[in-house]
């Protein structure tokens, strides 16, 4: 019997958990409805369980055998605030919450993979199941970092996955290097003279220097980043004033960088403060930058990308396994964890059906009909990758 047919009795159950997860959305470090269901299957598995790592986070920890090499699985588990339009009963009862990016079919396929190890243990090694809070730009990766994950829970590789709208149930994407963007936010915040409409020679006008800082932000990914490399600045939010009739004391903008190198990254940043300062200077305005980063690039060992695109071949058949699928400037804090330990971040199709729409949608729901591959690609991964002894 293949790892694939021996998780499809759990296919039932595994909708149940995703379900119910979707029900009950939590957004970042408050998944604590979320992270006591998650702990009590794994104890009812046999698993041991560390709670409260990197705050709502927690590791359930398998051992078989006599080796003590270990890897690392890891499944998010929080929800984005937005109202879901969905209609179907395991909606979202929490107002203004919802899973609109799979969150909870990653929970539930990690869990399945558990049950499944738990019972079989074909495997000689250890396994830690890492459910990780807040990934939606709260930290929640860099949180369990910081909290000892690695140095409590030894990893030698470690993997993770998330769903694809795009690509139908039955198919994989893993690609070796750079595969999603790091991610920065920004807030510019300017200063001049306000003053009546009428008289704009007795002031400073902050809106027309921001609306001209806006405007060069522009010239940072086309004069200062190198052709061969990728990079995207987009202001987003732009504010000042509060009347028709004054002109501005102050006014901000504010909006979001990705770039595939950390190095890319600090330059566009050096070049951002270098033109807000500049230019809000030459308006006799001052500007000051607050640039954070959020996320690390995802980057993926290429040996253990290999590695991963070998089992999923395994259960589907190579062609049907994408090994160079489209760069994704969208970001992921999973990028944190590979930083420290080698590891893989592969996509899984979520198919076209219901609920098929882009992630962070209203609208969308996760693909049950993926979760038995999904659990399979954990399951196969480990009995491989910690193959036992005969």
């Amino acid at each position: 019997m293949t790892t694939t047919e021996a998780i499809a009795p759990l296919h039932a159950e595994m909708t149940a958990w995703r379900r119910d997860i979707h029900a009950h959305p939590e957004l970042g470090f408050q998944e604590s409805r979320t992270a006591n269901l998650v702990a009590d299957r794994l104890e009812s598995f046999g698993l041991d369980v560390v709670r409260g790592v990197g705050r709502t986070g927690m590791v359930g920890t398998l051992r078989a055998g006599s080796t003590a090499r270990a890897i690392g699985l890891r499944a998010d588990m929080d929800a984005l605030p937005i109202t879901e339009s969905n209609t179907f009963e395991h909606r979202s009862r929490h107002a203004g919450v919802m899973h609109a990016c799979g969150h909870d079919g990653h929970t539930a396929m990690l869990l399945g993979a558990a049950a499944h190890l738990a019972r079989t243990r074909r495997f000689d090694g250890v396994v830690h199941f890492i459910f990780q809070p807040a990934e939606e730009g709260l930290g929640g990766a860099r949180a369990m970092v910081d909290d000892g994950l690695f140095e409590r829970f030894p990893c030698e590789a470690i993997f993770g996955m998330h769903n694809r709208p795009s690509l139908a149930v039955g198919r994989f994407a893993v690609r070796a290097g750079p595969m999603m963007a790091g991610g920065a936010f920004f807030d510019i915040r300017v200063t001049g003279k306000g003053t009546h409409g009428a008289r704009p020679e007795a002031g400073v006008d902050a809106a027309l220097a921001a609306a001209q800082i806006a405007v060069s932000l522009q010239s940072i990914v086309a004069r200062n980043v190198a052709p061969v490399d990728t990079a995207v600045l987009s202001v987003t939010r732009l504010h000042a004033g509060d009347a028709y009739n004054v002109i501005p004391q102050s006014a901000e903008l504010g909006g979001t960088v990705r770039a595939f190198s950390r190095d890319v990254m600090r330059g566009v940043e050096t070049a951002m403060r270098r033109v807000a300062t500049n230019t809000a200077a030459a308006f006799g305005a001052a500007a000051e930058v607050d640039f954070r980063e959020l996320f690390a690039p995802t980057v993926n060992d290429a040996a253990e990308a290999d590695f991963a695109a070998r089992i999923c071949s395994e259960l589907v058949g190579a062609d049907h396994v994408e090994r160079q699928p489209p760069l994704i400037m969208a970001s992921e804090d999973f990028s944190f964890m590979l930083e420290r330990v080698p590891g893989c971040y592969l996509n899984i199709g979520n198919g076209a059906g219901e609920g098929g729409c882009e992630v962070h949608n209203p609208g969308y729901d996760f693909n049950d009909a993926a979760l038995p591959l999904g659990a399979a690609f954990y399951a196969r991964l480990v009995e491989t990758r910690l193959a036992a002894r005969a």
